[in-house]
């Protein structure tokens, strides 16, 4: 079969893609980005479509007989994303209308409760403006998901493995009913023609119903920690966003979305979807134990941190727009050093960041990390995805991958750090061994100029320091 995959770059459909190719479809990926995109496979072919456009792509291939819709805008800032998610829905919907196919399979959040969160009600507005195509639409309404890499995942393993003790929102006392990301997929899978599944909704859950409460304890249980949480009730959801933005890597607009759901029971309505395609459901703990099995093995194939490419305040970033680093107006501080090893610094440049930090002056990184948080920006929580490994639009704490290759020796990132201007920073070794580093700011007005000399200083020492460590 010839499949349409959207949200290709994104957490579910980074997961997907290879399940759909494994069992032999054709599989068209789409994409905002193709500069993102790594995957290559005979079967495979990659397109470029905004579906946030004003008007519907042309570029999708008329003989579609599938379609998967995972797209959201939840953690956009250009504006409403309730507004942008009907667009995005509308735009699809008259795209895939000119085409063959025979089903989309949307999946979605659980929409029971009588009272929806603004994100759970754009998710079901989605749904009802999907259902008005030619074809036969499949929901898959899934709970919180939880898997390495996963926003929940992440955010539980932050607040658990960071606050021995925790002063919380009453919101924690909310019932879930989270699900597996191994089970969201086999779903997905799974009701690919599936007949019976043919203009027809399904609730997909895990075992167990649980509060956060409970889900942060038992998490806390399964990595050998003791943990004392305790709710209060005068946390307003502003404050509650900002809780959950500065103690985790979460974006603050995305903060303020997940309060809001999270005061939202999501319990599923029971179905035989699960025995009808023989699906062994796993508990909450059976999940955070594979998770941290792919965790420990390097084998963690998406992250949220990674799909978002949304700047703080800015529009999405394209990396095409960004590669080229300018020179007109810019300030550049270069440094030359030459390497005792070109593999091993290599080696040290392709694992900076995260936990080995960025080589000198850790507590100045710590500093900047936490002012960035304290202005909006992600600070230094993202971390990265892989220990010793870079890809295109990967996160790297404040900063985005645009460009990376080992064997050229040239590492190119851009920094997504509130700043008064723009910033990047590139690493490149050529074949004598050679390590150029250089730093690149271009001011917005007055204060970014204010801001490149106030910081100059410290730039001298950090990034000599920096340099000299990569090289020795």
């Amino acid at each position: 079969m010839h499949i349409l995959l959207t949200g290709a770059t994104g957490y579910i459909g980074r997961r997907l893609l290879p399940i759909l190719l494994e069992q032999g479809h054709t599989v068209t990926a789409v994409v905002r980005d193709k500069n993102r995109f790594r995957e290559v496979h005979p079967a495979l072919e990659v397109i470029e479509a905004d579906f946030l456009a004003e008007s519907p792509p042309e570029s999708i291939p008329q003989n579609i007989d599938a379609a998967y819709y995972l797209m959201h805008s939840m953690s956009d800032t250009r504006g409403d994303f309730s507004l942008l998610e009907e667009r995005q829905a509308r735009n699809f919907l008259a795209a895939i209308n000119r085409t063959s196919v025979r089903q989309v399979i949307y999946l979605s959040g659980i929409v029971n409760d009588t009272s929806l969160s603004k994100h759970l009600a754009s998710r079901k507005r989605t749904e009802e403006i999907l259902s008005t195509g030619k074809y036969a639409l499949t929901t898959l309404r899934a709970g919180i998901i939880l898997g390495s890499g996963s926003a929940s995942f992440e955010i539980m393993r932050d607040l658990v493995e960071k606050l021995p003790v925790m002063v919380t929102p009453r919101w924690l006392n909310t019932k879930s009913q989270p699900i597996a990301i191994r089970n969201v997929l086999q779903f997905l899978s799974g009701v690919l023609m599936f007949e019976p599944a043919f203009g027809k909704s399904f609730d997909i859950a895990g075992k167990e119903s649980m509060t956060y409460k409970e889900m942060l304890l038992s998490f806390a249980k399964i990595r050998g920690l003791r943990r004392v949480i305790i709710t209060i009730p005068i946390m307003t959801p502003r404050l509650s966003s900002y809780w959950l933005y500065f103690v985790t890597a979460t974006s603050y607009s995305l903060a303020v979305n997940l309060v809001n759901s999270m005061k939202v029971e999501v319990i599923a309505r029971p179905n035989s979807l699960a025995e009808d395609l023989d699906i062994e459901l796993l508990s909450f703990d059976e999940a955070i134990r594979i998770a941290f099995q792919r965790i420990e093995q390097n084998d963690v194939v998406s992250s949220w941190k990674d799909s978002m490419v949304t700047a703080p305040g800015r529009v999405p970033l394209r990396i095409i727009d960004h590669v080229q680093i300018p020179t007109h107006g810019c300030f550049q501080d270069r440094r030359t050093f030459q390497t005792q090893n070109r593999e091993r610094s290599l080696e040290k440049i392709w694992s900076i960041g995260g936990e080995r930090g960025w080589y000198a002056a850790p507590l100045l990184w710590s500093l900047r990390g936490l002012i960035d948080k304290a202005f909006g920006g992600p600070g230094l929580r993202r971390g990265r995805t892989h220990p010793n490994r870079l890809e295109p639009g990967d996160a790297l704490d404040f900063w985005r991958v645009l460009y990376a290759d080992r064997n050229e020796g040239r590492l190119l990132l851009y920094a997504e750090m509130k700043l008064p201007g723009e910033a990047w920073i590139e690493f490149r070794i050529d074949a004598e061994g050679g390590l150029h580093q250089t730093a690149t700011f271009r001011p917005l007005g007055l204060s970014g100029r204010a801001y490149w000399y106030a910081v100059l200083p410290f730039h001298g020492y950090i990034f000599n320091k920096m340099g000299r460590v990569i090289a020795s």
